[in-house]
């Protein structure tokens, strides 16, 4: 009898000001079926429309990351696959998510998660994981999305070398390269997440979530000039600009309410 994987769904912790969606299919290397995206857009829409939320950490269950979609998810639940968006959508979904993401890769990534990992602003991995995008192994020509998302995060010439070699990469190269922004002992990796989530969850809210909008939409060539200058012109009539002025001068913690 085939074990039905899709009872252990994608779930949402929320705690203060941090939200948390965790994947929970160790067994099966935490692979995505059809069923997992519809929830992971719940789990999307609802960080979004909290507004005290400053912060995403996306974490999982096991020795493993992801090993991405299961394409035979297709076959094995219909009914989800019908209604379900495509994989490429939901990545670009949460590269548009609100509040800044971290991605805890405690192990290993693998096909459709490497750019579900590279979509969040920060990706803490440990030593020892390693990352590999077999595409062009499988005869898998990738989304277009995907294949911006890595030109324009790691640069074209690294982008060839991952997708058309399908060559495997360790955590050491993993840094050198900008896949991971933070690269620490598997022991240190939540006290790492952690302290980032928390630094995250200080700053001035209207500040980073502008901030963080404009630097995507640059770094996929369509930079919205003017939507850009009103959110700065927000953030400068704001009452947290007065707030981060004052405790500067007071040399104290700031304390940002978003407004």
């Amino acid at each position: 009898m085939t074990e039905d994987t899709r009872l252990d769904p994608p779930s949402l912790e929320i705690e203060g000001a941090r939200a948390t969606i965790r994947l929970h299919r160790s067994r099966h290397r935490n692979r995505v079926e059809p069923g997992d995206i519809i929830r992971l857009m719940e789990h999307f829409d609802t960080v979004d429309a909290n507004p005290l939320l400053r912060v995403l950490v996306i974490a999982a269950s096991g020795p493993a990351f992801s090993a991405g979609f299961h394409l035979g998810g297709f076959a094995e639940d219909r009914a989800a696959a019908a209604r379900a968006p495509g994989f490429d959508a939901m990545v670009d979904r949460f590269e548009a998510i609100r509040v800044p993401t971290i991605c805890r890769l405690q192990g290993g990534v693998y096909g459709g998660s490497t750019d579900f990992a590279l979509t969040a602003d920060f990706r803490v991995g440990v030593t020892g994981m390693e990352m590999f995008m077999p595409a062009a192994r499988l005869g898998v020509h990738y989304y277009p999305g995907g294949l911006r998302r890595y030109v324009s995060r790691l640069g074209l010439n690294t982008a060839k070398r991952l997708f058309l070699t399908a060559e495997k990469l360790g955590a050491e190269e993993l840094l050198r390269i900008g896949y991971l922004t933070h690269l620490v002992a598997p022991e240190a990796l939540d006290a790492a997440v952690d302290g980032l989530a928390a630094t995250l969850a200080a700053m001035a809210p209207m500040a980073v979530q502008g901030m963080k909008q404009a630097l995507n939409e640059i770094g996929h060539g369509r930079l919205d000039v003017a939507a850009c200058e009103a959110r700065a012109k927000a953030c400068k009539e704001s009452a947290d600009i007065q707030e981060g002025l004052a405790a500067f001068r007071e040399k104290r913690a700031p304390v940002f309410r978003g407004a």
